[in-house]
């Protein structure tokens, strides 16, 4: 297709009631830019019509589709299409159309005029449910903290980035991660504009409560050692109160006599939950952090294409 100058990379994992629509909107709005382009679909196992309605579209020579083995999740098949484009800009968004395809013309301006490496975005009046807002707020100001940067939106997929920042990207090989913090690391200019957000057209959410959650870690684990530090000061804090509540008991003992609080047998046992309990969760979090270290050194690929269809 010789030198791109703009790539759409969008992963589909059970979309087939929103890829028509989305087809068809995002084409003009391609065209319109005046740039050579191309649009990459990666089908990230879907179980439904998603693939053999992609097959169709990979008839028109500006679009390529990325078939996966099996599922992966959203951020290793974004990943496998940073893979295959050379394109100067690419810009990332979901299927769902809540990402409105019109608002591309926006970021690619802004992009160029300032010359930034990363253009976020920032949903206005999101048409999601609280217990979706409220993950993603959390999400939000974990990614600050950990970056150091201050961006409002960190969840918001539809996003713009430069060839040297996705390459970049690339050369990383992460199992676990989060495009949007992992591409700060090697972003210098970035900015957020505001864009709109819709009510997701057909199907169902494919980032359910579960998922929001492991995203949350992968963003912790894969940019921080928070964890492991919060249950070292943890640890050091429940001793702390460890010893000084023996101390009151003892005092107590002496004062009230042995058939102070049931000769102290229900205190001795919350306390013993307090302990049993933070040992399992640090247990669990320690293998988390195990079990990841296990994953990359076992350097299996976070992603493999079957095959690219193209026209």
């Amino acid at each position: 297709m010789g030198n791109v100058q703009l790539a759409v990379v969008i992963p589909v994992y059970n979309e087939e009631a929103n890829l028509p629509l989305l087809m068809q909107r995002i084409m003009p709005v391609m065209q319109g830019l005046g740039k050579s382009f191309e649009i990459i679909f990666i089908d990230d196992g879907s179980r439904d019509n998603s693939l053999e309605i992609l097959k169709g579209f990979a008839q028109n020579t500006q679009v390529k589709v990325v078939e996966l083995t099996r599922n992966y999740g959203q951020h290793a098949a974004i990943m496998a299409g940073f893979s295959i484009t050379q394109a100067d800009i690419v810009i990332t968004m979901d299927a769902d159309l809540q990402n409105p395809p019109e608002e591309i013309t926006n970021l690619v301006k802004v992009m160029e005029e300032g010359n930034y490496d990363v253009v976020g975005t920032i949903r206005k009046g999101r048409k999601d449910s609280f217990f979706r807002i409220l993950p993603s707020k959390i999400i939000n100001i974990v990614a600050r903290k950990i970056t150091g940067v201050n961006m409002r939106d960190w969840g918001c997929m539809l996003r713009c980035y430069r060839r040297p920042v996705v390459e970049r990207m690339i050369q990383c090989h992460e199992h676990a991660t989060f495009i949007p913090a992992l591409a700060m690391v090697f972003a210098k200019r970035v900015t957020e504009i505001e864009v709109a957000h819709e009510e997701r057209y057909g199907g169902k959410s494919n980032y359910p409560l579960r998922k929001l959650i492991n995203l949350q870690f992968d963003l912790v684990a894969s940019f921080s050692d928070l964890p492991m530090k919060l249950i070292m000061y943890g640890g050091v804090l429940m001793s702390l109160l460890g010893i000084c509540f023996g101390t009151f008991l003892a005092i107590a003992r002496l004062v009230y006599g042995a058939r102070w609080a049931a000769e102290g047998i229900f205190t001795l046992f919350a306390v013993l939950f307090v302990f049993v309990g933070l040992q399992f969760f640090a247990l669990g979090v320690i293998g988390e952090y195990i079990g990841r270290i296990y994953r990359e050194v076992r350097k299996r690929p976070e992603y493999m294409i079957e095959k690219i269809h193209t026209g």
